[in-house]
């Protein structure tokens, strides 16, 4: 059989597998798999340094399907290179409990290496996995030794393109000069509602060059030779990213839904799967793999072993020469903490001031010195987030071994980006900026906790007492929204000291962490007098109590907890004896022992007053049936933080008024004296 026999027959096997997946589930997405099965095939068969006996190889080419919804193409070529996805896995496709979800998902599936569907996202996840490459081998690499050097290779459509996140990161992927990223542009002209004519004119190849990406083009796609010459020869490129256009025809094959936007998300039909098997010259059987197909594609086997002994060897070679460097290495991609990494933490003196900020940034730096590849930024705000990290350099076309990434004002790639270098392993990233522009890279965060990725969020300016910028730059109700992301953690500290302890569990944490943090100035605790700042670990923690059974309990996070320990004072005064608890972290605190949450919250003190400003939403259940919520319904306005604070109730006064009135007509006496 000629190769060129073998690349049809290889490539219609994916097309014949990937229609009967869709039809058996009778769900899904065929046409994009079979206008890029033979692009799909050249990478995975002739192009990629894989292992599919090792999936997680650290120095593995990394493959990213951004059309997530093209799921059955990449879990075809799984199955056929020998991954640990099975014709069974293929039949049982969108079904529960399968191997092969609707979208890729990590953690899920061998082989795949981020969760797609949202679009957009997975290319800003390659151009991170690029970067972390990049920052490995300037940092680990050496003369004579080069033990990290693979690529990232991403399939996007239309769609992705479309979506701003693409452009963000295809701007700095550009400005950077990632030349070992490699994006495959299927470029087949349609989208769900029709033509891409309707919505989508613009030259694409234009846009990239502007961003500073080598174009190539291949006018055929279905010509898995051309395909082939185009990657090889953005290989060759040394200082842009590439990116191919592949003219493909969506559903190829299907004699009445070839170049149809009917074969986009449904399945192709029973009869129209037969004719194109028949039109492709497959086999009239379901799930048929022929033997000669088959065991060309489980060459990949063989290659891959070849390719991660080399590896090996190189590694081995590495250990011998320079073992404190491997060691650092193999930690690293191992994920574990560098030892000693918090022993720098700083404990802040009591009887000082000083915003949560400007406590991260210190905290920051203090890990950084024991921590070699913890490396973030911000969306152009670094000076204002604290994020930048001292001496360290900034991560750049000419000095990739930098640790400070300038994001630009691109909150949303920004999160994607960080998602894929922690996806790559090896690095510990984090971002920053205003928490009211969260929403800005809200999507990344919630992929971030899907994927259950270690990444840090520093999100700073947390309430209305950012003041003068006003309305539009004072969150409200951004973390509430935040706390209902399952599997995000939270964490709003009241002093410098609870900053100090909430980025410890930011980097033990096993997911996403979002640190919430001041602008303005914050007293430092007296913690000989309060309760030590530790209790951050617990998510909650009653910073002060009284003698006996309180008669309610003040909860606080963040600034308010300032105030809420004065007007423990001043109830007392009154004759009212309250427990104040300091709750940074909902998510922490419901996740400790039950009996350790009723010793804070105590069942028997049904009156209790909750202070955050923030929406109340939420808060509900720890208030209870007989408590209060401090919160803010509305927006804030343009004026000083202090004033915005004092106007929209968040005061002494205020936070003892609304306490005496849980007490009802006896407090009014109390009140009136």
């Amino acid at each position: 059989m000629t190769v060129q026999d073998m690349d049809t027959l290889c490539i219609n096997t994916i097309r014949a597998l990937c229609m009967d997946a869709v039809q058996k589930a009778d769900s899904g997405h065929p046409g994009a798999p079979l206008g890029m099965a033979p692009a799909a095939y050249v990478l995975f068969t002739k192009v990629m340094k894989h292992n599919p006996r090792r999936p997680d190889w650290p120095d593995r080419d990394r493959f990213v399907l951004s059309a997530g919804h093209a799921s059955i193409l990449l879990y075809s070529l799984l199955h056929c290179t020998g991954y640990d996805v099975s014709l069974n896995d293929l039949k049982e496709f969108r079904q529960w409990g399968s191997k092969t979800p609707g979208h890729p998902e990590y953690g899920h599936t061998p082989g795949v290496e981020t969760t797609t569907g949202p679009l957009g996202q997975g290319f800003a996840n390659a151009v991170g996995m690029a970067m972390a490459e990049r920052f490995l081998a300037a940092t680990f690499n050496l003369p004579g030794h080069t033990v990290v050097d693979h690529r990232t290779y991403v399939l996007c459509g239309d769609g992705d393109l479309m979506e701003g996140v693409c452009a963000e990161a295809a701007s700095l992927a550009g400005h950077l000069g990632l030349s070992k990223l490699i994006c495959l542009y299927d470029d087949n002209k349609i989208s769900i509602e029709g033509p891409t004519s309707l919505t989508f004119t613009e030259d694409v190849a234009k846009r990239f060059e502007a961003y500073g990406w080598n174009v190539l083009c291949v006018e055929d796609g279905n010509d898995p030779g051309a395909i082939g010459k185009a990657v090889n020869e953005a290989q060759k490129e040394t200082v842009r990213p590439t990116l191919i256009r592949v003219a493909t025809q969506i559903a190829f094959g299907s004699p009445n839904k070839q170049g149809s936007a009917s074969a986009h998300g449904a399945p192709l039909g029973a009869e129209e799967v037969r004719l194109t098997k028949a039109n492709l010259g497959c086999p009239d059987r379901d799930f048929c793999v022929p033997d000669a197909a088959l065991e060309h594609f489980r060459q990949s086997l063989a290659e891959g072993d070849k390719a991660q002994r080399r590896w090996h060897e190189a590694l081995l070679r590495y250990q011998e020469d320079h073992p404190d460097l491997f060691r650092e290495l193999k930690a690293l991609l191992d994920g574990t903490l560098p030892a000693g990494w918090d022993s720098r933490i700083p404990e802040f003196p009591a009887g000082g001031s000083i915003a949560t900020r400007a406590a991260s940034g210190k905290v920051l730096n203090a890990i950084a010195q024991e921590f070699p590849t913890l490396l973030g930024g911000s969306a152009d705000l670094a000076p204002s987030n604290n994020t930048l990290i001292s001496g360290a350099g900034d991560f750049s076309r000419s000095t990739f071994s930098g640790r400070n990434i300038r994001f630009g004002v691109r909150e949303h790639s920004m999160g994607a980006i960080a998602n894929g270098m922690a996806l790559h392993k090896g690095l510990r990233p984090f971002c920053g900026t205003f928490l009211v522009f969260a929403d800005y890279m809200r999507p990344a965060i919630r992929m971030a906790a899907l994927m259950k990725l270690p990444v840090t969020y520093v999100f700073t300016h947390d309430s209305v007492a950012v003041g003068e910028d006003g309305p539009t730059h004072q969150p409200v109700e951004h973390l509430a929204s935040l706390r209902v992301i399952p599997g995000l953690t939270v964490i709003r500290p009241a002093d410098a000291n609870e900053t100090a302890e909430a980025w410890r569990q930011a980097m033990i944490t096993k997911g996403p962490v979002a640190l919430i943090l001041s602008r303005q100035n914050l007293p430092v605790l007296d913690r000989e007098r309060f309760a030590g700042a530790s209790g951050v670990a617990r998510g909650a923690y009653v910073l002060t109590d009284v003698d006996g059974d309180p008669d309610l309990i003040l909860i606080a996070t963040g600034s308010e907890v300032h105030p809420a320990l004065a007007a423990r004072m001043r109830l007392m005064e009154k004759g009212l004896a309250a427990r104040v608890v300091s709750m940074p972290s909902r998510e922490i605190f419901s996740r400790q022992p039950e009996a350790y949450q009723k010793n804070v919250l105590l069942p028997s003190v049904s009156r209790r007053l909750v202070i955050e400003a923030a929406s109340p939403f939420g808060w509900e259940s720890i208030a209870g049936n007989n408590g209060k919520i401090i919160g803010i319904n509305g927006f804030g306005i343009s004026a000083p933080g202090s004033l915005v604070m004092e106007r929209m109730g968040f005061t002494v006064d205020d936070i003892v008024s609304e306490a005496l009135e849980l007490f009802g007509p006896v407090a009014a006496a109390r009140k009136a004296s």
